[in-house]
């Protein structure tokens, strides 16, 4: 959901604030060269929780990338939740994108499904059907459906989804977090245009994806 952007997703303020603690805990007790360690644990914890503003390009045709990351699968697919023939496009986020996800499109949510599963290395294409994941069923002004599933990967351990049926999604508006290196697929019509391509990378909310 929209709220300030303080660079720092409200994800990590207690990871962070837990880092900080312990490295001046540790400094305090042991000196300043044995804190050194948790410094650079922290770090590592305020860059993975960044959470940058972005420009979202396009009109209401545009589809966004849902996620920061390296797309990995662009393919004619079945969609496992709207029953039908769709095409797919996959982003995977290792441990060093940002990991907010934030909505594809403008759309009302119709529906969500969460399922639990397996913590398969969510760059692998059964990931899509065997991880633990949470899908939310978009649909656009114009009648356009558009499947949008967070999963989780060899590391996350936690889906954070803020959204439910009947929520209205602005295209690039924030509706979740998946901590610590995921994935996140997006079914799309087979009449749409796909602008994404096998590896590329792209940026969540910034990066256009297809054209529906």
């Amino acid at each position: 959901m929209n709220y300030p952007h303080p660079i720092i997703a409200r994800e990590g303020w207690p990871f962070l604030g837990a880092a900080i603690a312990a490295a001046l805990l540790v400094a305090w007790f042991a000196g300043g060269w044995w804190s050194a360690p948790v410094w650079l644990a922290g770090l590592f914890v305020l860059q993975f929780f960044r959470d940058p503003p972005r420009s979202i390009p396009g009109d209401a045709n545009t589809v966004v990338s849902p996620a920061d990351g390296r797309v990995v699968a662009v393919e004619s697919s079945r969609d496992p939740y709207l029953l039908r023939d769709a095409l797919k496009v996959s982003v995977f986020m290792n441990v060093f994108n940002v990991h907010s996800n934030r909505s594809p499109v403008d759309g009302e949510v119709r529906q969500t499904w969460y399922q639990p599963g397996a913590f398969l290395n969510a760059a692998l294409d059964k990931a899509s059907l065997e991880n633990e994941r949470n899908a939310l069923w978009l649909r656009t002004a114009t009648g356009a459906d558009v499947t949008c599933v967070q999963i989780a990967g060899l590391i996350a351990r936690r889906i954070l989804c803020y959204v439910k049926a009947g929520d209205r999604l602005a295209r690039g508006e924030r509706f979740g977090f998946i901590r610590f290196g995921s994935r996140v697929d997006v079914y799309l019509p087979v009449s749409a245009r796909v602008k994404a391509a096998l590896g590329d990378k792209v940026h969540g909310g910034s990066s256009i994806l297809a054209i529906l």
